[in-house]
């Protein structure tokens, strides 16, 4: 026997070992001057042992709303792989007068980026170590007119929004790339923080959606990416975030083992071509994977 020990029954193994990547859903970016959200938890193995009659949950987590009016950008939902949960990301924070605590980026996955406010840059959110990073602050301006912090990516931490008056918002943190699937493919990066008449932070890559500014809306995270949504602008009325990007969940296992007997109807795939693999791309539902 070599790489992992696999247990044999009447001349067959009893186990798989799968090579595995779980991508939670992103974070929603907040409202006016609003954080990027966070990009959602990314974890990745191989060799990860499966038995043959299991039957494997698998969940897709969509991604969090982004914020409207005085609203944080709420957190995206957790992706799931039997025994592994990749966390959603925390939402972006939003400006308040009233300086709310929800002004402060989400913790989750990765953190989402904090608001600017007059006195006081808000914190981004914490990421979870392993996962992904934490969101930047909000911008300080005593005119009321800085910007927002990036949220937080699998692969880095968002930057800050600007102290300086109609400055940039804050970029997301950077994603991650795998080649699970047979091609390099960047995933969860945070999203850009919005800004009140320049133009909003760069999303961090991996689906990650671009801040706003202006009361222009911000751009969309893309499907599958686990991107965090980008945090809206705003001059008068404040713009609202955008939505963060669903999550992922993707195996691979050499072709010399048998394709799954049962994969639920509630689950949503696609099949990838990698040289001697079988490649099962989930991107939406929950369900079981049996073998």
């Amino acid at each position: 026997m070599s790489g992992i020990m696999l247990a044999v029954l009447g001349g067959k193994p009893s186990t798989i070992p799968v090579d595995y990547l779980v991508v939670g859903g992103g974070g929603g970016g907040g409202w006016n001057r609003g954080g990027g959200g966070g990009a959602g938890g990314l974890l990745t193995t191989t060799g990860y042992v499966v038995t043959f009659g299991s039957a494997i949950t698998v969940t897709v987590g969509a991604g969090g709303a982004g914020g409207g009016s005085l609203a944080q950008g709420t957190s995206g939902i957790n992706s799931v792989f039997s025994a592994i949960t990749a966390f959603g990301g925390g939402g972006g924070g939003f400006l308040s007068a009233g300086k709310s605590t929800n002004s402060t980026g989400g913790a989750a996955g990765s953190g989402g980026g904090g608001a600017n406010d007059t006195s006081a840059g808000y914190a981004g959110g914490s990421g979870t170590s392993g996962q992904g990073n934490t969101g930047g602050a909000g911008g300080i301006n005593g005119a009321g007119l800085g910007s927002a912090g990036g949220g937080g990516g699998a692969g880095g931490v968002g930057s800050a929004g600007s102290n300086t008056s109609n400055g940039v918002g804050g970029n997301g943190g950077s994603s991650t790339s795998s080649s699970i699937t047979g091609s390099s493919v960047a995933y969860a990066g945070g999203g850009g923080g919005g800004a009140f008449s320049s133009t909003g932070g760069t999303g961090g890559g991996g689906g990650a959606a671009n801040g706003s500014g202006n009361d222009t809306a911000p751009s969309a995270a893309s499907a599958n990416g686990g991107g965090g949504g980008g945090g809206g602008g705003g001059v008068s009325t404040g713009g609202a975030g955008s939505n963060g990007g669903s999550g992922v969940v993707i195996i691979a296992y050499p072709n010399t083992y048998p394709a799954p007997t049962s994969i639920s109807g509630g689950l949503t795939y696609t099949q990838p071509t990698r040289s001697g693999y079988r490649v099962y791309q989930f991107t939406a539902g929950t369900g079981t994977i049996t073998w």
